[in-house]
C-alpha cells in the first residue's frame, strides 16, 4: 500500500514514538500531582512540550493550551470568544471552505440564538477575497475565522493580510492551521492571529492531541471555557493531560520546524512531478484550487468523465480520498469545490493526492503509472466519453 492520504492524517515519525515510550510505560505519573516524583516528571515534560510547540509558532509557552485536536481548538476558539464577548456583539465571519469544525461550531451557535454568521465564498482559485471579507465586517464582529491551508485542495489564504485588517478593526482573528504546522512557516505575531488551532497527527505526531493558542499579549484575548473541572490549562481546558501524546506533539512540532524548509521543497517537487505525468498522460484532466499558493504536498484534481469512488477503487494498492476525512462517508459532492464553483460532475471526479515526509519518488512513478492505467480503462466504460471521442474524431481533433 502507497499512502498518499497525508491531508487526513500523517504516519507517526519513529524519532517521534521513540521520545514517547518513556511515558507510555515507567514516567506514568499524572501532571497534577506535585507530591511525589512521578507527577513532577510528566509536569516537566509537558513544559518541555509546551515550549516545542509554542517556539513552533511563535508563541510563548504560556499562550498553549493542550487540546484533544483541531476540532476541539477551533470548538474552544469560537465558541470561547462568542461567549465571553456576547455583549460587545455577537457577529462572526468566516469562509464557505472551511473545516466543518469550524462551519459546524458556527452553525451551533446560529441555532441556538447565540450568533449571526457571514460565510464568505471564495474566489475560483480558492482563496478569499479581501475586500469582500472588509465590507462584511460590523461593529458587532467579534470574530474573524479563515483557515491557513485547506485540507481539500491545499489553497493558502492570505493569513497576514487578513490579520492585519482584523488588528486594524480591533477583531480577534482565529486561523485554522492543522494542515500548516510543519510545512508552512508559522509566527503568530508576524501574521496577526489571535486564536491559532493545531493538531499533532497531521504533523506526524500522535493522534488524539492537538493545542490551541491563545493570545495573552496586547491585545490579550480572553474566551468561555467549554469544559470544567479542575481548572487544568489556565482554566481553559480541565482533564488530565495526556502526556505521552504531548509529549509526541512537543516532538513532531520540534522536528517539523527544523526540517520545514527542505521538506518542503521535497514535497513540492514531488508534487509537481505527480502533476506533469498526470496532465501530459490525460486530457481533461483539472487542478482545483490556486496552484502557486497551496500546501507543497497537496494535489487536487478532477478528471472528466469519471467517478473519484470508481478511481480509488481500481487503485486498491493506493490509499488516497476523494475529499476530506470527514465527509469521504457522503455521497454528495464536495462542499469545498462546489463553493468554488467546480461543478458536480466534475466535483464527482475529483481526488486529492496527500503527499507526505515517508513518500519517495519512486512511489510517486507508480501511482501516475496507475492512475493514468485507470483512469483510461474507466472511460472506455463510460458513454459519454465515447460520445465526446467520436465527436471529436468527425471533427478531425485529436480524440
Amino acid at each position: 500500500m502507497i499512502y498518499l492520504d497525508n491531508q487526513a492524517t500523517t504516519r507517526i515519525d519513529p524519532r517521534v514514538l521513540e521520545e514517547m515510550m518513556p511515558y507510555l510505560t515507567d514516567v506514568y505519573g499524572n501532571a497534577a500531582s506535585r507530591t511525589h516524583a512521578l507527577g513532577w516528571q510528566a509536569e516537566e515534560a509537558v513544559d518541555r512540550a509546551r515550549a516545542r510547540v509554542a517556539s513552533a509558532i511563535g508563541a510563548r509557552s504560556k499562550e498553549i493550551v493542550f487540546t484533544s485536536g483541531a476540532t476541539e481548538s477551533n470548538n474552544l476558539a469560537i465558541k470561547g470568544v462568542c461567549g465571553f464577548y456576547r455583549e460587545r456583539g455577537n457577529h462572526i465571519v468566516t469562509v464557505e471552505t472551511e473545516h466543518k469544525a469550524v462551519l459546524d461550531s458556527c452553525r451551533a451557535l446560529e441555532r441556538s440564538g447565540d450568533a449571526r454568521v457571514t460565510y464568505l465564498r471564495p474566489r475560483p482559485n480558492g482563496i478569499v477575497a479581501l475586500d469582500k471579507l472588509a465590507e462584511a465586517l460590523t461593529e458587532q464582529t467579534v470574530l474573524v475565522s479563515v483557515m491557513h491551508a485547506n485540507n481539500e485542495i491545499g489553497v493558502i489564504q492570505p493569513v497576514e493580510k487578513i490579520g492585519k485588517l482584523c488588528r486594524d478593526r480591533g477583531i480577534p482573528f482565529h486561523c485554522d492551521a492543522a494542515q500548516s504546522l510543519g510545512k508552512l512557516p508559522l509566527d503568530v505575531d508576524a501574521m496577526g492571529i489571535d486564536l491559532l488551532s493545531v493538531s499533532a497527527h497531521k504533523a506526524y505526531g500522535p493522534k488524539g492531541v492537538g493545542a490551541l493558542f491563545v493570545r495573552t499579549r496586547e491585545p490579550r484575548v480572553r474566551l468561555t471555557p467549554m469544559i470544567d473541572g479542575g481548572g487544568h490549562e489556565r482554566g481553559l481546558r480541565s482533564g488530565t493531560l495526556n502526556v505521552p501524546s504531548i509529549v509526541g506533539f512537543g516532538s513532531a512540532a520540534e522536528l517539523g520546524a527544523d526540517c520545514l524548509e527542505e521538506e518542503s521543497g521535497r514535497l513540492a517537487r514531488l508534487r509537481e512531478r505527480l502533476r506533469v505525468r498526470l496532465e501530459s498522460g490525460l486530457d481533461d484532466v483539472t487542478v482545483n484550487g490556486d496552484l502557486e499558493n497551496r500546501l507543497p504536498g497537496n494535489l487536487n484534481v478532477s478528471f472528466a468523465y469519471v467517478e473519484g469512488d470508481a478511481l480509488l477503487m481500481g487503485l486498491k494498492d493506493v490509499a488516497l480520498s476523494s475529499g476530506s476525512a470527514c465527509t469521504s462517508a457522503s455521497l454528495e459532492p464536495s462542499y469545498v469545490l462546489r463553493a468554488i464553483g467546480v461543478k458536480d460532475e466534475l466535483a464527482h471526479g475529483s481526488v486529492r493526492f496527500g503527499i507526505g515526509r515517508f513518500n519517495t519518488e519512486e512511489e510517486i512513478e507508480h501511482v501516475a503509472t496507475r492512475v493514468i492505467e485507470e483512469v483510461s480503462r474507466l472511460r472506455e466504460l463510460s458513454p459519454a466519453f465515447r460520445a465526446r471521442r467520436a465527436r471529436r474524431t468527425e471533427e478531425g481533433q485529436h480524440p
